[in-house]
C-alpha cells in the first residue's frame, strides 16, 4: 500500500512507512529525455489532509512536474488557475502553502499511475504503467464524497486500476477537461466553469 503525504503534519503512510515526495534518479535529466527505450521513473505521493473530500487524479506528472517534485508544476497546465478562480488559492504562493490551502477546503491530489516508462511527459507515450493504490487510499479516507478525474487519460487509466475495487463502485466519479496545456479545445474559463465542482468550504480548526 502506498505512503501519502498529509499536509500540516509529518508524511505517513497506511503501513508506518515513509519516503521522500518523489523519487528520481540523480541522472533523471538523461532518463526522461532519452530517445531510447527509458528507465521506469517514479510519480509523486499523494498530498491530503486528514479528512478530504474530493480526490482529485491526474494520470502522472510531467518532467517539470518530477523535477520540481511538485503537482501541476508546469507552468502552462491551467491547474493553479483553476484552483485561484474556484478556491481563492493564489497561484503565486509558495508550492506548500497552496497544498495546505487544499488540504484546509477538503482536496486531496495524486496521480493514477504509481511508476511507468516514458519519453517525454504526453500522456500517449506511458508504457507499463504499475499503478498506486487507489482502493487503499479510498478505503483510508471515508470522508472522500467524489472522486475527479483530470482530463481522459487519467479515465482511461482509473479505469483499469480500479475496475475490480467495490470502493470505486461506492464513490461518485466525474471526469472534468484536462488542465494540461496539451488541452486547447476549451478556453480557461470553460474549464473553470467545469472545474467549479470541487468547490469546498474551508476547514475550520
Amino acid at each position: 500500500m502506498r505512503s501519502h503525504t498529509t499536509v500540516g503534519v509529518t508524511a505517513s503512510s497506511i503501513s508506518g512507512k515513509t519516503e521522500p515526495d518523489f523519487f528520481l534518479p540523480e541522472d533523471h535529466m538523461d532518463m526522461v529525455s532519452s530517445p531510447l527505450a527509458p528507465e521506469r521513473i517514479t510519480g509523486l505521493s499523494p498530498v491530503t489532509g486528514s479528512v478530504p473530500e474530493v480526490f482529485i487524479l491526474g494520470s502522472f506528472p510531467s518532467i517539470q512536474s518530477l523535477i520540481a517534485g511538485e503537482y501541476y508544476g508546469n507552468p502552462r497546465n491551467h491547474f493553479w488557475q483553476i484552483a485561484e478562480a474556484v478556491l481563492a488559492i493564489d497561484r503565486t504562493l509558495p508550492y506548500a502553502t497552496r497544498v495546505a490551502q487544499l488540504a484546509d477546503r477538503g482536496i486531496a491530489l495524486w496521480d493514477v499511475i504509481h511508476s511507468c516508462r516514458r519519453e517525454g511527459s504526453a500522456d500517449l507515450r506511458i508504457r507499463d504503467p504499475v499503478y498506486n493504490d487507489l482502493p487503499g487510499f479510498l478505503s483510508a479516507h471515508p470522508t472522500i464524497r467524489l472522486v475527479v478525474l483530470n482530463g481522459t487519460a487519467a479515465g482511461r487509466f482509473w479505469h483499469d486500476a480500479t475496475s475490480s475495487s467495490p470502493h470505486s463502485a461506492q464513490i461518485p466519479v466525474l471526469l472534468l477537461p484536462s488542465t494540461s496545456p496539451a488541452n486547447a479545445r476549451l478556453s480557461l474559463a470553460e474549464k473553470i466553469r467545469r472545474w467549479e465542482v470541487i468547490r469546498t468550504p474551508v476547514k475550520k480548526p
